[in-house]
């Protein structure tokens, strides 16, 4: 299994490819239904791969968490995947997928990993509205293998959300409305609950915005606002005034998204921050490398705020 998280270096490459590497694991064969899923996470949200270790119960805790390890003497909440996901299994999970994003370290019980997946965000598609109510919103983005497999990649900040039981109402109790009046913002992202903390924050600054769910249709909006500030002989920054984008994104990731952005002289003084789960170091480097104003992670609205604040002042 460690051999599956060598050469991290090289997919620090993948920035403004629009490619991204997928760990793919199963849960389960399903005793309802009889099938087994393939699921996917990112890999640069993933921290280790091991078996599962000696798991201590915690009191009031949702049901699909099965308590705590220490993991180099840090406590790490875990979470079945299977019975999160509403999966019945007769086998118990034997695989723990530790990750790391929103800079929070949590892990995953499922049955078994497979293998890393390189492939094209284009492969990746909005998931079809039937399988997004069926999985209760859980999946986020879906691509089909060459051996007809179906992988459903996993909205892992809904699941952190959910499990963690966390009240972030008094994280928007201090947000104060600009003094600015009439200013937007344009922002791309495919989680539900990114996009509810987000307008959240930008109700609580009395700014006005529009979004998208995934890369490619962030492009089509902006392509569309930029054509109606030419019609009305207006530069695009009296439409709006900030673009905030997320990196994972089905179609088109947010790097890309972001080149297109920097690229085309119609966009020429508005800025673009980068918000995002995958909150290390080296993928705010990531985020630079390809023109972003700003990196953001994700679930910090004081912060997401004091930026919007400071860049639209």
């Amino acid at each position: 299994m460690s051999n599956l998280l060598k050469n991290i270096d090289g997919r620090t490459k993948l920035a403004g490819t629009n490619k991204l590497e997928i760990l793919l694991f199963t849960l389960g064969t399903d005793t309802r239904s009889g099938r087994r899923e393939t699921f996917g996470i990112n890999v640069f949200k993933v921290r280790e791969v091991m078996r599962v270790p000696e798991i201590t119960r915690a009191p009031e805790m949702p049901s699909s968490v099965e308590g705590m390890v220490s993991l180099r003497g840090v406590l790490v909440p875990v979470v079945d995947l299977a019975k999160y996901a509403g999966v019945e299994t007769e086998r118990k999970p034997e695989i723990m997928i530790v990750t790391e994003y929103n800079v929070h370290t949590q892990g995953f019980l499922v049955e078994a990993v497979d293998t890393i997946l390189r492939l094209d965000w284009s492969a990746m598609k909005v998931p079809p509205q039937m399988l997004g109510a069926q999985m209760g919103g859980l999946v986020t983005a879906v691509t089909q293998l060459q051996d007809g497999r179906l992988v459903m990649m996993l909205d892992v900040e809904k699941i952190l959300a959910e499990t963690t039981n966390f009240d972030d109402s008094h994280l928007f109790a201090n947000l104060k409305p600009l003094p600015q009046k009439n200013r937007s913002v344009f922002f791309a992202d495919d989680s539900t609950v990114a996009r509810k903390q987000i307008a959240r924050t930008l109700e609580a600054l009395q700014i006005g915005y529009t979004s998208a769910n995934d890369g490619a249709a962030a492009w089509e909006s902006l392509q569309r606002i930029a054509a109606q500030a030419e019609a009305s002989h207006v530069p695009v920054t009296d439409i709006i005034q900030l673009i905030l984008t997320d990196v994972e994104m089905p179609e088109m990731d947010g790097y890309v998204l972001t080149k297109k952005i920097k690229s085309d002289a119609r966009f020429h003084g508005i800025p673009v921050i980068m918000h995002s789960s995958l909150s290390s170091t080296a993928n705010q480097k990531l985020g630079m490398t390809v023109g972003v104003d700003d990196y953001v992670p994700k679930f910090e609205p004081e912060r997401l705020a004091e930026i919007i604040s400071r860049i639209l002042d």
